[in-house]
């Protein structure tokens, strides 16, 4: 590290009466992986997409080397030497691993037609060299999430950049394959490529990153050494506030079981699966990225199917015939993915609300405006949801407050089992300490919780009993005072539930 290659000054942006931006300034060495860090709502990913080109500050300056740069675009973000990898996968499903790596800039054969060979044989040289190893021939679309998050920073680290932006790169991606991710960033920090990382994922910054600036409110807090600062001074930094009891859990008295799953079977997917979970209990599903975690709850919630096996249901066998019918008996299951199948973004806050419980606010045949509005406002005021009213889009609010709306869908249902996957993926950590007291709360008053997380501290300090996963089998089951990384990691990553 030594000279600067990014200087943004008195950087200022407002979309309407909202100001996203006010004069936040932010700097960069050559070498360096510099954290941008804050709660959602707090003017990064504003900050990072005027450094793309994809807006325009309304004041404020970018230099790069010392030069002044205007970024009228993403392509001039790209010819000045800035690469990034937003949160959201901006992959064309339909076209192959290589198509995507080199869209807009493909091969062309002496014939001036798309050099399909040669585009493969790089895309394949450069997947392996970050340890992707999948047919680069075939759609990205049937990749798996974490799969097709390292094909985007593929094609990101191959346009031969300057300035490398990661947002949330690691979000979708096992404990594996984020450190696969860290030995490439350390690569290219030797090579003096500067990365900018954006990650709620605190442990992770203590392990890649050289400095941490803060941001809060869309103003710019401070800059600190990684090396001298530590959780709380950061937290404090971005919530402005102390914040104590970030795990908030009081172990329970574990009451009846409510769900028990026998020799659960779906041919090809998962085998034999057997687990049981009792009112007031947390039960954590940990495993790699691809484990089959997400295929078995689906199937114990009648989402999919399943060749074999029993669920019993508070002491009654039950076959669901879809989530409907799990519902109506009493199962939940927020998705992994809540803005695909968690929400409706487009639809108000109040709509995605009751979106799930509509026959709970029914007068007769119609729906009662008043039950519904009481539904809405108990929730909205319960799990603290910060939307300006309960008809703005569900679309429109931070990451944190999207989750506790899914949340608040499914508790409106009156669930006995409450199933949690990934529960706080891609959420800051005001949003993810109110999420982990919701779920404290919701075990006290005797819920049946399972929790699957690919976050081994969630897991670790959430849970009462852990099942782990690894290619559709429950290998290993720890109780609470077992539970330590080495020993999840032992059997995700190939132990025996024998040894």
């Amino acid at each position: 590290m030594g000279r600067t290659i990014l200087e943004m000054e008195n950087i200022s942006k407002s979309f309407g009466a909202t100001q996203a931006l006010s004069g936040i300034g932010f700097s960069l060495e050559e070498g360096e992986i510099h954290a941008l860090l804050g709660e959602n709502g707090a003017g990064k990913s504003t900050l990072i997409k005027i450094l793309g080109g994809i807006y325009q500050p309304d004041t404020g300056m970018i230099r790069i080397d010392g030069k002044e740069v205007k970024m009228a675009g993403v392509q001039e973000a790209q010819e000045t030497g800035i690469g990034i990898i937003h949160q959201e996968i901006v992959l064309v499903p339909y076209l192959s691993v290589s198509e995507n790596i080199f869209l807009g800039r493909e091969l062309k054969t002496k014939l001036g037609t798309k050099d399909m060979k040669a585009m493969n044989r790089q895309a394949k040289e450069m997947t392996e060299r970050l340890g992707l190893y999948v047919d680069v021939t075939m759609p990205v679309g049937k990749l798996s999430i974490a799969q097709q998050q390292m094909v985007e920073i593929i094609k990101a680290i191959s346009f031969h950049i300057k300035i490398l932006v990661m947002d949330e790169p690691t979000s979708s991606l096992s404990d594996e394959e984020v450190e696969k991710l860290f030995e490439t960033m350390r690569k290219l920090k030797k090579q003096k490529v500067s990365i900018i990382y954006i990650s709620h994922r605190m442990e992770e910054l203590y392990e890649v990153t050289d400095k941490i600036t803060v941001m809060r409110d869309g103003t710019y807090v401070g800059t600190v050494k990684t090396r001298e600062t530590n959780t709380d001074e950061l937290v404090s930094m971005m919530v402005g506030r102390s914040l104590t009891n970030y795990y908030t859990r009081t172990y329970n008295k574990l009451e009846k079981e409510l769900l028990r799953v026998e020799h659960l079977t779906k041919k090809g997917v998962f085998s034999d699966v057997s687990f049981s979970v009792r009112a007031g209990e947390i039960l954590g599903f940990s495993g790699l990225v691809g484990a089959k975690r997400s295929e078995i709850m689906q199937a114990v919630f009648g989402a999919d199917t399943y060749d074999s096996g029993e669920i019993w249901l508070d002491g009654e066998q039950v076959r669901f015939k879809n989530s409907r019918d799990a519902i109506a008996k009493g199962v939940a299951m927020v998705p992994e993915d809540r803005k695909k199948q968690g929400l409706t973004l487009i639809n108000s806050v109040g709509f995605n609300i009751t979106l799930s419980s509509l026959d709970k606010v029914k007068k007769g045949l119609l729906l009662s405006e008043e039950k519904k509005n009481r539904v809405i406002e108990n929730y909205m005021d319960e799990l603290n949801i910060k939307a300006a009213s309960k008809d703005i889009s569900a679309g429109s609010l931070s990451g944190g407050n999207q989750q506790k709306v899914v949340l608040a869908k499914w508790l409106a249902t009156a669930p006995k089992v409450l199933i949690l996957d990934e529960p706080t993926r891609g959420v800051d950590i005001g949003a993810k300490a109110e999420i982990y007291s919701i779920i404290n709360e919701l075990a006290e008053k005797g819920m049946a919780i399972i929790l699957i997380s690919s976050e081994l501290p969630e897991i670790m300090n959430m849970c009462d009993n852990v099942c782990i996963v690894r290619s559709g089998n429950i290998v290993g089951r720890l109780a609470k005072n077992e539970l330590n990384q080495e020993a999840i990691m032992h059997y995700a990553t190939g132990g025996n539930k024998n040894e």
